[in-house]
């Protein structure tokens, strides 16, 4: 009599799991990180941008608080009062009747749009060229650019007046234009945003019998018209903000830029900062309206070439 054979568990038992406690904290990503920071993140973010505000629009709106306020009103009181109690504006009608503003505005705008002009233009077509050309001496000639960006403008500054000198253009405003007429940053900039085009298009288009120019016009300034924005906003802000080098090139009162004829006020109404002040706000409108009117522009250009390049 044959005996049944015992039942044997065949299955092999599953391991048994440890009991996981809750993941710590430093793990989730998504929501302690940078994203969904804490009570502690979100208070030092806002402590942040409270702080660079009070840093960057506080000596603003004192400016402009002070060139509002009249000589009986203290503009030195602490904390400030940045509301005048009667404003004014006989501060800017005593800037008008000192310097003549219009004229000097006037200088720095022909400066300032030549400057945007010409690093457009030549910027671009550097910028190109060190990307999709190829030539003997390249990198030595990039490795020259990234070095000028390592000395202050001061270093240069003798030079740059002896060679104004003897082309002869010492006190003309073509003698204030020249030296900014391309920089190198915009040159970088651009070479930046030409990077991002492939170079196989750029190949095919030489194959199919295009010029430098037409590529030039019909491939890459359609995928660089982000970053000229950008270097033409930033040219026109240093070419109109510049005082150092317009001063010592012009001798001429009647040719002086707005920030160099600015610099009279502070000689004849050194004991009044209200009138100063006034100055500094009619010199400041124009860059303000620029960059309010384009920051759309200049952003764009920024992010593109932040993704792209």
């Amino acid at each position: 009599m044959a005996h049944a054979p015992t039942s044997t568990s065949t299955s092999s038992q599953a391991p048994r799991r440890r009991p996981t406690g809750p993941e710590r904290p430093w793990r989730r990503r998504g929501e302690t990180g940078f994203n969904k920071p804490g009570l502690a993140g979100v208070l030092t973010r806002y402590a942040l941008m409270i702080l660079i505000m009070v840093l960057t629009v506080g000596p603003f709106l004192w400016q402009l608080s002070t060139s509002l306020k009249g000589p009986m009103e203290d503009i030195y009181s602490f904390p400030p009062d940045l509301v005048p109690n009667d404003p004014t504006l006989a501060n800017y009608g005593e800037v008008m009747r000192t310097i003549p503003v219009i004229s000097y505005a006037w200088h720095s705008l022909l400066v300032s749009v030549a400057t945007v002009i010409t690093n457009v233009v030549f910027a671009t077509m550097a910028g190109y060229a060190l990307v999709a050309m190829r030539f003997r001496g390249k990198g030595v000639l990039m490795a020259l650019i990234l070095s000028t960006l390592l000395l202050p403008g001061e270093v240069t500054l003798t030079s740059q007046y002896l060679t104004v000198k003897s082309l002869g253009l010492a006190n003309t405003l073509a003698g204030v234009f020249l030296p900014t007429a391309i920089t190198s940053i915009n040159v970088l900039l651009m070479a930046t945003a030409a990077r991002a085009i492939p170079q196989a298009i750029l190949d095919a288009a030489a194959i199919d019998g295009a010029s430098t120019l037409q590529r030039l016009r019909h491939i890459v300034w359609p995928n660089v018209r982000g970053m000229a924005s950008v270097v033409a906003l930033m040219s026109f802000i240093q070419a109109w903000d510049d005082f150092l080098w317009p001063l010592v090139v012009l001798s001429d009162p009647a040719k002086y830029t707005l920030t160099v004829g600015m610099q009279y006020l502070n000689s004849a109404f050194g004991s009044n900062p209200r009138v100063v002040a006034a100055g500094t706000i009619i010199a400041l409108t124009p860059v303000i309206i620029l960059f309010v009117a384009a920051q759309k522009q200049f952003f764009r250009g920024v992010e593109a070439g932040g993704v792209k390049g």
